[in-house]
């Protein structure tokens, strides 16, 4: 083939990917995306690329906690980013030290092991479990129970220790070593321990199985459990975590400790960051070169946490997220009162689930139009999860509008 036939086939191929980047996405269709292209955030409320103005009650689903953008978290980044962006965890990071004796300054954890997600921070939580049992305490124990409807992540681990059978689908076999038990039946838990079991992992709020709070004394008896059988008590809490329940972390309500616990979503403010946190007594059980990772805790990812923490420190979040939280719960009660699709409010701090008879799909996305963003969890039951800035007057613009959205719901299924 001569020059000129090659540029021209160059030229053809070129011309070819062009038509098709016009037709077709070049990502994975992994996610049913809404219609609407979101380019810009301030605090509670959000533009698309039209024009148009949002209400925020998803918060990137329990991300933003401190609203979007918010100022210190903004300045620190920047000053990050003209100093260091990257190094390896083979060298000592300043920022990263600073970042883990400020969260377990606020917890009851000990020691910290930065990652970049959820569902990293629950697989280092289970890897940690189980070198515990096998090389720490020399039992050979490996199993990880959970619970029905609860959501870990979609690694092939987490996505096992997940009781959601529709995130499993198509990804057979799984992992050995995990069992799932119902919610709140004790004796099915106690039936389930054997003599290979390693942990317990559960979450205070089960927010993507429909916002189901955990009863207190079902945590009790399962912490008594754990400590009696030598298993260890891990508590997820990637979503509930962070001031979202009203406290920094959504275990405090229940006054019991876990050994192991995860963090994920709130910790950055949306930048891509994740945490471990373990007591002392499992220090040493993470040797060096038993875990690792590229990109977690970051010089820029651990700029965002101190950032985050010391915001929510100075500022009180998680007592102002309770006090907002119980306005929430007011207004909803009240504007929803008497109305019998509504099935159920419930849920801890601002992570709120509304209960409704049948489907919300159409709800959600009709809140789109009237501009108000929110999400479901499960079919029939809306999700609400606010920054935890948000004020008075945007909860009550928010409940007005979920209000007459049902109303309206309930108008055209009567028709």
């Amino acid at each position: 083939m001569g020059i000129q036939e090659k540029q021209n086939d160059v030229g053809n191929k070129s011309a070819a990917v062009g038509a098709k980047s016009q037709t077709t996405s070049s990502l994975f269709p992994t996610y049913a995306r809404y219609p609407i292209s979101l380019v810009k955030g301030e605090g509670s409320w959000l533009w698309d690329d039209q024009g148009n103005k949002y209400l925020d009650f998803m918060s990137g689903l329990a991300v933003t906690n401190l609203g979007h953008a918010p100022k210190k978290v903004k300045e620190k980044l920047k000053q990050q980013l003209d100093e260091l962006w990257h190094v390896s965890n083979l060298f000592q990071i300043p920022n990263q030290e600073k970042a883990a004796s400020l969260l377990t300054s606020i917890s009851c954890g000990d020691a910290v092991f930065f990652c970049n997600s959820g569902a990293e921070a629950n697989e280092a939580a289970i890897k940690l479990a189980r070198r515990y049992h096998q090389k720490t305490k020399g039992t050979g124990r490996y199993e990880v129970i959970t619970f029905n409807q609860s959501f870990h992540g979609r690694t092939l681990a987490t996505l096992t220790a997940t009781g959601q059978d529709k995130v499993k689908e198509g990804y057979l076999p799984l992992p050995l070593g995990f069992k799932t038990v119902p919610l709140h039946d004790l004796e099915a838990l106690q039936a389930a321990i054997s003599d290979q079991t390693a942990a317990v992992m559960i979450e205070m709020v089960l927010a993507e199985g429909g916002v189901h709070t955990v009863e207190p004394e079902f945590l009790k008896a399962v912490s008594e459990l754990c400590k009696q059988e030598g298993i260890l008590l891990i508590f997820d809490e990637v979503q509930t975590g962070m001031g979202r329940t009203g406290k920094w972390f959504a275990h405090e309500h229940y006054g019991v400790e876990p050994d192991i616990f995860t963090v994920a979503k709130g910790l950055a403010s949306g930048f891509p960051a994740g945490a471990m946190l373990g007591k002392e007594y499992l220090r040493d059980t993470f040797t060096a070169g038993s875990h690792a990772t590229t990109f977690g805790g970051t010089p820029l990812a651990t700029a965002a946490i101190i950032a985050t923490i010391e915001t929510m420190i100075e500022d009180r979040i998680p007592e102002r997220a309770a006090k907002m939280s119980e306005y929430l719960f007011e207004q909803l009660n009240e504007k929803l009162a008497g109305i019998s699709f509504v099935k159920g409010i419930r849920g801890l701090g601002l992570l709120v689930g509304i209960e409704c008879e049948d489907s919300v799909a159409n709800i959600v996305l009709e809140g789109q139009k009237r501009g108000l963003l929110f999400v479901n969890a499960g079919p029939n039951v809306i999700r609400l999860l606010p920054n935890l800035y948000v004020t008075e007057q945007e909860i009550d613009q928010a409940v007005a509008i979920v209000a007459g959205l049902i109303q309206d719901h309930i108008s055209v299924k009567n028709v």
